[in-house]
């Protein structure tokens, strides 16, 4: 019986072995087609399943949120701040919602612009077709007729516009820090004309037109019954319809192209147009700048293109975490040297506001904002702006009077010599 048994071992033994590698070799195959789905998985499209549709609410009411007496934006029903995580682990959605909001911030902001600062808008350009592409500015009732002082506002890049500094800081801290509102009050307050630009408004975004798939191309004659093709064609169909729906992206963003507005493509652009269909041909006597972030290096541009113009206009310049780069922007020596006397930057800090920075680049010189906030430099140095504004001018009024006191007392002695002589 041992012999029988030693005899049937083998076999056995064999047997195992190769149901052991066709396990191992399905197990190899099951794997491959594993790595072989998730390859063609998008993880990005994959997070995006059963997403909420893309519809927000079009007013502050619709969303539940209103600006309080502090200018705080808070829920009508908490009364608690905004909150961007509306929903966990849909990070896109919660983005659109919060861009959602952004919109109709900026049209709250030029509501206040028009209302509460009695603001107007300007067109651009300002020989507009009715059918092209339009900007515009705000301007005080004042801005081209005020004979003493102009105040011109040019906020950074993104996504702000006309009256905003930054939109995070009106959405999650009040209006006084995010928007250009306080700038505008105070110098109406001192007598200021106001300019508002909007560099960020440089074209139209219009939804593409749809694009029409061709018709499929004949296929060749089958000899299989019609009713069996259509049955597997359906069943095939079935097939790859379910596995889109589960693994795409549900929801489609609308494909847009950008029209450019004329002469206001671009920040620089912007800003050049501004001065010479505006600034230049207002009557202020003293032109005063804020500029903050890549404003700044939208102003130096402008100087760079109509030099002879701002040196006569601009009386004094106060920048905001500047952009600019005078090397990398070819700026002039004999720009650098004004700037040296008529621009100050206030930078982000650790330190305490108003104390003097090494200068980085042989322009302006550099102070505190006394923030380590890019976005909250221009609210922190606001006191510290029109003080600057204000000492310039008397500094300027003063030289102005003692060369007219001068002039005056020149002339006296020339007609008292004149009589001594006759």
């Amino acid at each position: 019986m041992l012999s029988h048994l030693s005899a049937a071992i083998p076999p056995l033994y064999i047997l195992w072995i190769a149901m052991a590698q066709v396990g191992g070799q399905e197990d190899r195959e099951k794997t491959t087609a594993l790595k072989d789905l998730l390859s063609r998985i998008d993880l990005d499209e994959l997070m995006k399943k059963d997403e909420p549709p893309f519809t927000f609410p079009k007013t502050l009411e619709e969303f539940e949120y209103a600006f309080n007496e502090y200018g705080q934006l808070r829920h009508i029903k908490t009364g608690k701040p905004f909150v961007f995580n509306a929903r966990e682990d849909l990070h896109r959605w919660n983005q659109k919602r919060y861009e959602a909001l952004g919109e109709i911030i900026t049209q709250y902001v030029y509501e206040l612009l028009e209302k509460k600062c009695n603001m107007t808008k300007a067109i651009l350009p300002v020989d507009a077709a009715e059918d092209e592409p339009t900007s515009f500015i705000y301007l005080s009732p004042d801005a081209l007729s005020n004979p003493s002082k102009l105040l011109v506002l040019i906020q950074g890049s993104g996504v702000v516009r006309a009256g905003q500094w930054a939109r995070r800081l009106i959405i999650n801290q009040d209006l006084d820090s995010g928007t250009q509102i306080p700038f505008i009050n105070r110098a109406m307050e001192e007598g200021y004309g106001v300019m508002v630009l909007n560099p960020n408004e440089n074209y139209l975004e219009v939804e593409k037109p749809a694009k029409f798939s061709p018709l499929p191309s004949p296929t060749e004659p089958s000899d299989e019954p019609a009713e069996k093709r259509e049955r597997k064609d359906d069943k095939e169909g079935k097939k790859k319809r379910e596995f889109y729906e589960k693994y795409r992206n549900p929801q489609k963003e609308t494909e847009t192209e950008r029209i450019p507005i004329r002469e206001n493509a671009s920040s620089e652009e912007h800003v050049q147009y501004v001065w010479d269909h505006f600034v230049s041909k207002a009557a202020a006597k003293n032109v005063f700048i804020v500029a903050h972030s890549y404003g700044g290096l939208s102003l130096v541009e402008l100087m760079n293109q109509r030099e002879m113009q701002v040196k006569n206009r601009v009386c004094a310049v106060a920048l905001t975490d500047s952009a600019h780069n005078i090397w990398l922007q070819e700026t002039s020596k004999s720009t650098q040297d004004w700037m040296q006397q008529h621009c100050c930057n206030w930078v982000s800090s650790p330190e305490p506001l108003d104390t003097p920075l090494d200068p980085m680049l042989p322009d302006c010189p550099r102070v505190s904002a006394g923030t380590e906030r890019h976005e909250l430099t221009s609210w922190m140095s606001f006191t510290s702006i029109f003080r600057f504004f204000g000492e310039v001018l008397e500094a300027k009024e003063d030289e102005e009077a003692e060369e007219t006191s001068n002039t005056v007392t020149t002339r006296s002695s020339s007609l008292k010599n004149k009589h001594q002589d006759l």
